[in-house]
Formats: structure tokens, C-alpha cells, sequence
């Protein structure tokens, strides 16, 4: 009997003794973990199509942590609240942001970090929160589905009834022009023709006048020496004449002097003398017409004697 009671203490004490080293493990292993990994909340306002639970996080492109939970906001089910795990060592800062991205154009979605400068504090040192949030922007996606929205839009108001039926009736005006053009066919082909005559018709003279005016610049090229030398020999003469006239007047300065004192003096008598004796010449001329015979022989010309 007491060798069995020697098994059961031994038996019970190694029991105890492993259940103490497996919670010891285990509690090991949690502080591990908790020391290892920071949680941090995102919220977004929008779909989060292909996101899901296990999907990775990566900040500037490298892997630092992947999402535990996707859960709908109960408030508010236009927002979803994603759970991450990130690397404890990732610089989280206060001016950081996530948003929604694509691997590629066939991969999954992902939550992409960017920003944070170095001046910034990280977030886990101003909020204390065992799992703080990160705030998020817009998504390429986003921004694409909100173009595509206003462009719908924008389609619909182009494409209304009213404008519709006004396309309608300008196609109908389009196609009736076409009509009246082909049953016109022959007389645009004759004012295409003579168009193109016109056309041919200016180019020669085109070329005409442009021959001209070359043999024209040619000429007067050709002719520009002589006429500045002529104009050269005419200046000249100008300017000897201007002197001769210069000497002249300076010659007869005196004489003119006295003929502007003297002669324009006594001009004036001299023409009342002159219209004076024009004037009696003129009655001399009168009386002679009038009656020549009394005039010369002092008395009137004798009558004719006229039998009866």
C-alpha cells in the first residue's frame, strides 16, 4: 500500500508540475505577442470591396501587419471599422493615413499607410488607447467611382428628352442637306470646274505679275546709279545757281536798295498819270467811232443832195 500511495504523490506532483510550465507557456507566449504587435483601428466611409479578415497592411509599400477584424459601424452602416495588427517597431505617427489600395489591377485589396514625418509624435504616445485610430483619405478607388458618378450624371443631363429629340431633328436636317446636295450633284461639279479654272487662272497671273515686278526691280536695279549721279549733278547745279543768285543780289544790293526808296516812290504818280491818259484815249476812241468827220474836221459831214 504505501508503495502504491508513492506513485500517486509522484504521479500527482508531475501533473502539477506540467500544468505550471504549460500556463507559464502560455502566459509567455501572450506577453510575447502583446510586446510584439500594437493594434490600431481604421475607419472608412466607403466600400471596402475585396478588403478582408487576414488581408495585409503595408505602410510606403512594405508589409508591417495584416487586419483580425472587419466589423460594420451598429450606428452607422455607411462606415466600416477595420482591426489591424501591426509590427510594434512601425513608426504609427499622429499625421499618418490609410487608405484603400490594389496590389495590382487583379490582386487583392489592401490597407496601404503613407505619410508621417519625423517631427510628428507617434500615435500610441498622445492617444492611449489600446487600439487607436488612424485616420484615413480617399482611395484611388474612391476618387474614380466618385468621377464615374458625376460623369453619369453629367450624361444624363446631355442625354435628356429634350436634348435627345433636338439630336433627332438635326440628324433629319443633316440628311435632308445630303439629299439636296446629291440631286445637285452635277451643277457642284460644274462649280467645282470652274473654281478650279479660277484657281488656274490666278496662278498665271500670279505668275505674271510676279515676272513683271522681278524685271521691274531688275531695272530699276540696274538703273539706280545713273539716276542717283544725275541727281547728284542736278543738286550741284541747284547749289551753284543758289550762289550765283547769292553773288548777284549781293552785287546789286545798293541798286535795289534805291529802286525800292527812289522808284517805288515815284511809282505811284507815274501809274495815276497812266490811268488818266488810258482813260482819254478812251474817250478819243469813243468819239471816233461815234462820229469821225465832226471829230477830225470840227464840224458835222455835209448832207448828200437828193433830187426831187
Amino acid at each position: 500500500m504505501e508503495t502504491k500511495a508513492n506513485y500517486v504523490l509522484i504521479g500527482a506532483f508531475t501533473l502539477i508540475t506540467g500544468l505550471a510550465l504549460l500556463a507559464f507557456g502560455l502566459w509567455a507566449a501572450k506577453y510575447s505577442s502583446d510586446r510584439t504587435w500594437q493594434e490600431y483601428r481604421v475607419v472608412f466611409r466607403e466600400a471596402v470591396t475585396g478588403l478582408t479578415v487576414g488581408s495585409p497592411v503595408q505602410y510606403n509599400g512594405i508589409a508591417v501587419g495584416s487586419i483580425t477584424e472587419l466589423n460594420l459601424v451598429p450606428d452607422d452602416p455607411r462606415q466600416v471599422v477595420a482591426k489591424i495588427r501591426l509590427n510594434s517597431t512601425t513608426p504609427v505617427k499622429t499625421d499618418t493615413r490609410a487608405k484603400l489600395a490594389i496590389t495590382s489591377l487583379t490582386g487583392p485589396s489592401i490597407i496601404q499607410l503613407s505619410g508621417g514625418t519625423p517631427q510628428s509624435p507617434t500615435l500610441t504616445s498622445v492617444n492611449r488607447d489600446p487600439a487607436p485610430i488612424i485616420p484615413t483619405m480617399p482611395s484611388a478607388l474612391q476618387n474614380i467611382t466618385d468621377v464615374a458618378n458625376r460623369i453619369v450624371e453629367r450624361m444624363d443631363q446631355v442625354l435628356s428628352d429634350r436634348n435627345v429629340a433636338a439630336i433627332n431633328a438635326t440628324l433629319a436636317n443633316i440628311e435632308s442637306i445630303s439629299g439636296g446636295l446629291a440631286d445637285q450633284k452635277q451643277g457642284t461639279q460644274a462649280l467645282l470646274l470652274s473654281a478650279r479654272n479660277a484657281a488656274r487662272s490666278l496662278d498665271d497671273t500670279l505668275k505674271t505679275t510676279n515676272g513683271t515686278i522681278q524685271r521691274l526691280d531688275q531695272n530699276l536695279v540696274q538703273q539706280l546709279p545713273g539716276i542717283i549721279e544725275k541727281l547728284d549733278a542736278t543738286m550741284t547745279k541747284m547749289d551753284s545757281a543758289a550762289g550765283n543768285a547769292d553773288s548777284i543780289l549781293g552785287e546789286n544790293r545798293a541798286a535795289i536798295n534805291s529802286f525800292a526808296s527812289d522808284g517805288l516812290g515815284q511809282l505811284g504818280p507815274t501809274l495815276t498819270e497812266l490811268r488818266g491818259l488810258i482813260r482819254d484815249l478812251r474817250r478819243v476812241s469813243d468819239r471816233l467811232e461815234n462820229n469821225p468827220a465832226r471829230y477830225l474836221l470840227g464840224r458835222d459831214a455835209p448832207k448828200e443832195f437828193e433830187p426831187e
